[in-house]
């Protein structure tokens, strides 16, 4: 592959909404308006913003003013390249809300396949337009389920007619704590900083923490950095609240969760079809069951215009709560009485909390969809007989990291900003379109797009030729790929697309670290390898005064958690908080100390998809992932030497155990012997290893950690 080093962004997923040709371009535009003017404002970058692509004969000059006052009130504040790169990202999504407000806001279950509607679009999508109903649901949200928090219950209940919202978002707290809210055990909270008053770079270690623990929940934060948190910028702040919350009200709309689900489905042909959802569109499938049950005519294929006069309601909460559906809901023709007469119902089922009868006549989707959800929740009337969900409770220890792997993979390639939300990695990949996104992410150019076919894809060929240019790139790339054909891809062979993504990730990893590498030191060399990864932790380690060392990343040891705390305290001796470290020799102790490595590297700024169990089970494909994406963060604040990564000078294996241990065990898989260090289980999804520029001013001196409860 050529060494060409293009236009480098420290934010690897802002990097990623744009191609290099994109970013050369915007690159040599924005220095040469610095070198003409001596610096960039906002006063004189009006004019260059109005003629870029997308904006030009769109908006005028004055309209490009307006929006930038809105994030820079100064107009002679200096502006940087990646500040101005999210401003045109945020000013292009403004226009394309603006043309597509014609055709509505609803429709979310319509948009294909592998849509979902609220979980795709991205953070600033809301734009700033808030709307007051959203906020103030949201407020009510976290004022009941954070009211009894210990650190949080001083500042609630929040008034949801000011800013108080935004004012206690800025240091961090509150949303790292929403995120355990929905997805519990998410973020150890011994990694929250929770001082009364933090300096800037706790605040900043927690909007990072924050942020990368979004991602690795399923959240769609591309356009969105510390700073806009910092800021309190309402529209980004509600947007990721927006998603926050809604991830815990679909959490249980899967059969893991809620295995009476399959209630919905005639037979066992349709499990695939179960398990390919989006959990909006389960509601949705659920919500049908209950109306056609009830004798409601019509299909509700979306959260808006399909609920607006609130006759769906009338007959799901006959179906589901007769003894407080009177007849006279379903038989009333007033729209607006019809909805009041609704949440009168649905809050004898304590379901009231997210709208009111103007958002229901309104079609506000967000609102109706978390109404709905809450539904499910306290009464899904799915019966107790679940004889035909045994798959889901004779799950083998194989099923278990094939999941796990299916979540990584999943975060991961969500995290790269591709335009396609991905549900199920094991279903959604089958008709090539996401594998191609995902190509022109990690390796701009490489796909063909004029031979691609986008979904809705009706004919089967069409999918195999996405599948097969996928396997034709991957060759380009150098992957190994025996006996993976385009055909196995389209059939869901889970072993085989393993393979593939492992190797498309790893790909990633090591492309990300060689850039870094050859920016730094101005020339080429020999690629970072498995080894180089191995060696350089351990001499990290060692440089730090440890003795801690592995000799492979399948070494037990690593099971302890000890290592990677240490290796984290090297690059960067604040973030360790060794109070709160245990000496990982029991279970509890060890999967104490894993949790906490997870969210100590997210706070560092590492965009790690890993679970504890990875670590506790060392698992070696994430052990690389999460060492690599430390080495990713720690090389963008220190030139890398080879002395970093040449071996110990003590005899030691390690190097070659390195490069042979991403895919020695697995023996199960149905590759070819000679794939099998790449058809192993993966999991970390270590995408973008994102991390936010302004955690590099943190002074290295000062401790900024606090004990849980502090």
């Amino acid at each position: 592959m050529s060494g060409f080093v293009g236009v480098v962004v420290s934010d690897p997923s802002l990097q990623g909404q744009f191609t290099q040709v994109e970013l050369r371009s915007l690159k040599a535009k924005f220095v040469s308006l610095k070198r003409e003017s001596g610096h960039v404002t906002t006063k004189n970058l009006r004019a260059l913003m109005k003629k870029l692509r997308g904006l030009n004969e769109v908006v005028s000059e004055e309209e490009v003013a307006a929006f930038l006052s809105e994030s820079y009130p100064d107009s002679d504040q200096e502006i940087e390249f990646e500040s101005f790169l999210r401003e045109y990202l945020n000013l292009q999504a403004r226009v394309s809300a603006k043309e597509g407000s014609a055709a509505g806001t609803g429709g979310g279950a319509g948009h294909g396949k592998n849509s979902s509607s609220f979980l795709k679009s991205t953070i600033t999508t809301l734009l700033h337009n808030l709307n007051q109903a959203e906020k103030s649901s949201y407020v009510a949200h976290i004022n009941t389920y954070l009211r009894e928090d210990p650190f949080l219950k001083k500042y609630l209940p929040i008034d949801p007619s000011g800013n108080q919202l935004f004012d206690l978002i800025r240091d961090g707290v509150l949303l790292c704590k929403l995120i355990n809210v929905a997805v519990p055990g998410t973020i150890d909270e011994r990694a929250i900083n929770k001082k009364r008053v933090l300096n800037p770079w706790e605040r900043n270690e927690n909007h990072t923490l924050c942020l990368n623990s979004a991602k690795a929940i399923g959240c769609t934060v591309v356009n969105i950095g510390t700073q806009d948190l910092v800021e309190g910028r309402p529209h980004l702040v509600l947007g990721l609240i927006s998603q926050i919350i809604k991830i815990q009200l679909l959490a249980d709309l899967n059969l893991k969760k809620t295995p009476q689900l399959v209630e919905l489905f005639d037979d066992s042909k349709d499990i695939d079809e179960v398990l390919s959802l989006s959990p909006e569109k389960m509601l949705l499938k659920w919500m049908n069951h209950h109306l056609k049950k009830a004798g409601y005519k019509k299909t509700v294929n979306n959260f808006s215009s399909d609920v607006k006069d609130g006759e769906a309601y009338a007959y799901l909460l006959k179906a589901l709560a007769p003894e407080t559906s009177p007849e006279t809901t379903v038989e009333t023709k007033d729209p607006d009485e019809r909805a009041k007469m609704v949440l009168e119902q649905a809050e004898k089922l304590d379901c009231k909390r997210y709208l009111t009868p103007k958002d229901i006549t309104e079609g506000s989707a967000n609102l109706n969809l978390a109404f709905v959800a809450q539904i499910f929740q306290h009464r899904n009337g799915l019966t107790s007989d679940i004889k035909q969900v045994t798959l889901t409770q004779t799950a083998t220890r194989d099923d278990v990291l094939v999941s796990r792997e299916e979540r990584a993979f999943r975060m991961w390639i969500n995290s790269l900003g591709v335009e396609t939300y991905v549900n199920n990695v094991f279903e959604d990949v089958r008709n090539g379109w996401v594998l191609l996104e995902v190509l022109d992410k990690v390796s701009p150019g490489s796909v063909n797009w004029k031979l691609a076919s986008k979904p809705p894809i009706k004919m089967p060929f069409r999918k195999l030729e996405n599948c097969n240019q996928v396997i034709k790139i991957g060759k380009e790339l150098k992957f190994s790929l025996v006996n993976l054909a385009g055909n196995d891809i389209v059939q869901g062979n889970k072993k085989l697309i393993v393979a593939l993504l492992w190797q498309l990730m790893r790909f990633n990893i090591l492309q990300l670290l060689n850039r870094l590498r050859s920016h730094s030191q101005g020339s080429q060399g020999k690629q970072i390898t498995d080894a180089d990864i191995l060696n350089w932790a351990n001499n990290k380690v060692k440089a730090s005064g440890r003795t801690s060392r592995i000799e492979s990343f399948k070494d037990k040891s690593l099971s302890n958690g000890v290592f990677f705390l240490e290796l984290l305290s090297a690059v960067q001796p604040r973030v360790v908080n060794w109070k709160v470290v245990t000496k990982g020799e029991a279970d509890d102790e060890k999967k104490l100390n894993a949790t906490y490595i997870i969210s100590v590297a997210r706070k560092l700024g590492c965009s790690v998809f890993l679970l504890p169990e990875d670590i506790i089970e060392v698992n070696q494909k994430m052990i690389l992932t999460l060492t690599a994406s430390i080495m990713y963060w720690s090389l963008q604040r220190t030139p890398l030497s080879q002395s970093d990564m040449s071996e110990p000078s003590e005899p030691s294996s390690m190097a070659s155990d390195a490069a042979s241990d991403i895919g020695s065990e697995d023996g199960a898989s149905t590759a070819a012997p000679s794939e099998c260090e790449e058809v192993n289980s993966l999991s970390d999804g270590m995408s973008n290893l994102t991390t936010d520029d302004a955690t590099s001013n943190a002074p290295p001196a000062e401790n900024g950690n606090d004990e849980a409860g502090s």
